[in-house]
């Protein structure tokens, strides 16, 4: 019996309703406009960001908002140069603060998110609790007590008044808890237990491989919030030689008020800043995919 077979370019296409040829729902279009409207809402200042930073200080407040200016290499120069290196400086304290302090904080979370999951002890529940109390409160609400703690024990103007408060991060507690209850089996850990693996060679033989594509999850939430945090430097550190991008930059455009050229020099770094974080998110998305796919299979 010949059978006949459709070509992959010639078989129509599934619309909306998920049936070939038919036409979309309106119910369907809605949550599409929707997440358009987001996506350009989020975008539109990025791309602003972007095509600002091509524009020389002339350019800057004379021509239409979205066309590409001619001052980037003099931009980059002048912003690279500018102070005896302070811009490079200050990228390498943002590196600094984010880079260990989200690998440490990973770790912390992921350590105590296994241990509430999958441990009983008095007060778990209670610990818990606590925790999620600590995701609901405001990061400016803690910041004026971490100063006062800070200056008591003479830390306030260092690295460490910045770093010690970014290890500790509820809501990474709460994602290791959550992920770790459903990724690491206890009949798994208790096998373990009878071949006469200890606590901790449970956890870093047998669990953390597990849990990998959650600490990939935490890791990036906690880069992309050290990264982009102000307030606790702002109140934290008085040395400019010491702060980061978000603080550098808000110097700049202070600054900007009496030297309006200084204008194109905190554009043109905001710009800049962003390509971290771009580069991070290309490079890790395939493990946050993961970790969302698990999440919803296991879930």
């Amino acid at each position: 019996m010949a059978t006949t077979t459709v070509s992959p370019a010639t078989r129509p296409l599934p619309t909306a309703t998920g049936r070939p040829g038919a036409p979309a729902h309106p119910r369907r279009i809605v949550p599409t406009l929707v997440l358009l409207i987001g996506a350009l809402y989020c975008l539109v200042p990025v791309a602003w960001v972007v095509i600002a930073s091509t524009k020389s200080n002339s350019e800057l407040f004379t021509t239409f908002t979205f066309a590409p200016g001619s001052g980037l290499w003099d931009n980059l120069r002048d912003l690279f140069s500018y102070g005896g290196g302070q811009f490079a400086q200050w990228a390498l304290n943002s590196l600094i603060f984010a880079g260990f302090g989200s690998v440490a904080c990973t770790l912390i979370s992921t350590m105590a998110g296994f241990a509430l999951a999958k441990y009983t002890f008095p007060g778990r529940q209670i610990v818990f609790y606590a925790i999620l109390g600590g995701v609901l409160l405001p990061g400016i609400t803690l910041a004026i007590p971490q100063y006062l703690l800070m200056s008591e024990i003479g830390l306030a103007g260092t690295y460490w008044s910045v770093l010690l408060p970014s290890l500790i991060s509820p809501f990474g507690i709460y994602l290791a808890r959550v992920y770790a209850g459903a990724a690491v089996p206890s009949e798994t850990m208790e096998a373990a237990r009878i071949d006469g693996a200890g606590d901790a060679r449970v956890f870093t033989a047998i669990a953390l491989p597990m849990l990998v594509p959650g600490m990939v999850t935490i890791f990036l939430l906690q880069f992309v919030s050290i990264w982009n945090n102000f307030l606790l430097p702002f109140i934290m550190l008085s040395d400019e030689r010491m702060y980061p991008l978000t603080v550098g930059l808000y110097t700049l455009l202070s600054k900007g008020s009496g030297t309006p050229s200084l204008y194109s020099l905190a554009i043109i770094g905001a710009a800049v800043a962003i390509i971290p974080l771009v580069v991070m998110m290309l490079v890790l998305q395939r493990y946050w995919r993961l970790d969302l796919i698990s999440g919803g299979l296991k879930g």
